[in-house]
């Protein structure tokens, strides 16, 4: 990126009136609510099987897709940064690090929790399933805080961290995969994990789920050999989640018996289920352009759905800042700007993940922004084969360019 392109993102994104200090001490503070939502499923879990009310086997999805929208709508967005002292100051504030040492701990707590309530409740299938949801939702902060821990490639015990927390859901290929795979290849056709225009959530994930998996494999492979062992070594990081996994389901399933093994395999492809909606509402449609020597444009804030909500932002460490995140892969979620001109959607996360579900309905609001984005242009559009020809004959708009003729005789002096 160029110094004039780069000091032009710093003008965009200090635009608006500076927050006091305070404003960020509120805040590192409310990003405790990743600590606090495997607390509540903790409780939610055993106050059921205590009280004998599977209901509260819901709470935990009930909050994540209906409560959080609710109050993302009433609450509005936050488009404030931190201005360079603030980011001097909270840069290495081991708070934000902590909180997701003690959050790791406590989701497996919570998963504990609620397969003892599981196993030990006589419950009609759909209480069974809602508890899956909610145990989902929760591998959705967990999905995000490895993601965040993941990229801290320098600090050994944040990595082990990372694989911790990961393998409550046994995704464990997850972190090598994104920083080495989808960081290099996305918004464009070859990256497994950027979904294209007019392709589903479920096509989506039928290419992302097999291919994102394969990718880190072939990665995590390439990275042994160069080390001289082979992919069975004890180094293989991928292994190392997996044992992680293991230890902890076999330990469940030991206590309270295999009754737990659908609950935790369901939870688990539901909580990878949750990673591919996010996958695929972060980059729909937008197409990193390529260049004169034909590789591709560096990744630009452009490259991203944004959706700057303060609430469901807390709940994803700002995630959801994410042109910010391509543009600075290193920078720790609590320093992460908003960039007005990046493409927003117009809700946060849980709200948008839930849409995607719905393919028209998606369609119908999310479709028609992508051709504003490209300004008309579907050749600058990542496009699904299948239905290119016709999207393009429904979008496309030719651009008139006009040119002034003049008269002879005509002319200036």
């Amino acid at each position: 990126m160029s110094t004039q392109s780069q000091n032009s993102q710093s003008q965009q994104v200090e635009q608006l009136e500076p927050k006091s200090d305070l404003w960020f001490t509120l805040k590192k503070y409310a990003f405790s609510i990743t600590l606090l939502v495997p607390a509540l499923q903790v409780v939610f879990a055993l106050w059921a099987v205590q009280n004998q009310q599977p209901l509260w086997l819901w709470a935990l999805a009930f909050i994540n897709f209906v409560l959080v929208p609710l109050v993302d709508a009433i609450v509005g967005h936050d488009e404030h940064n931190p201005t360079e002292e603030q980011q001097a100051n909270m840069k290495d504030e081991r708070f934000y690090v902590w909180v997701m040492y003690a959050a790791t701990v406590m989701h497996w707590v919570a998963i504990f929790a609620t397969v003892y309530a599981v196993t030990h409740m006589d419950l009609a299938w759909y209480h069974f399933f809602g508890a899956v949801l909610s145990i989902g939702a929760m591998h959705s902060i967990g999905l995000v805080m490895s993601h965040e821990l993941g990229h801290r490639i320098n600090e050994r015990m944040q990595v082990w961290a990372a694989k911790a927390v990961i393998a409550c859901s046994g995704y464990a290929h997850f972190n090598i995969e994104h920083n080495k795979g989808h960081h290099k290849h996305v918004a464009t056709p070859e990256d497994p994990a950027s979904a294209r225009m007019g392709e589903n959530l479920y096509k989506f994930a039928m290419r992302e789920l097999p291919g994102a998996f394969y990718r880190a494999m072939d990665l995590e492979k390439e990275r042994l050999e160069r080390k001289g062992k082979g992919f069975w070594s004890i180094d293989n990081e991928i292994l190392q989640s997996w044992m992680i996994t293991l230890v902890g389901f076999s330990a469940m399933v030991i206590m309270w018996g295999t009754a737990a093994i659908p609950f935790l395999v369901l939870a688990s492809f539901y909580g990878w289920f949750q990673l591919t909606m996010a996958n695929y509402i972060e980059h729909y449609g937008l197409l990193r352009q390529k260049t004169a020597d034909g590789r591709y444009e560096r990744c630009q804030p452009k490259h991203s759905w944004n959706s700057n909500f303060l609430i469901s932002n807390l709940f994803s460490l700002h995630l959801q800042r994410h042109s910010d995140h391509h543009a600075n892969p290193a920078r720790p979620y609590q320093l992460l700007r908003d960039y007005p001109e990046a493409p927003a959607m117009p809700a946060g996360y849980p709200g948008m993940m839930l849409l995607s579900m719905f393919p028209p309905l998606w369609y119908a609001l999310m479709d028609k922004k992508v051709v504003d984005w490209a300004d008309g242009d579907m050749t600058k559009v990542n496009l699904d084969v299948d239905n290119k020809e016709k999207l393009i004959s429904k979008y496309h708009q030719e651009k008139t360019v006009i040119v002034e003729i003049k008269e002879p005789g005509n002319e200036p002096a």
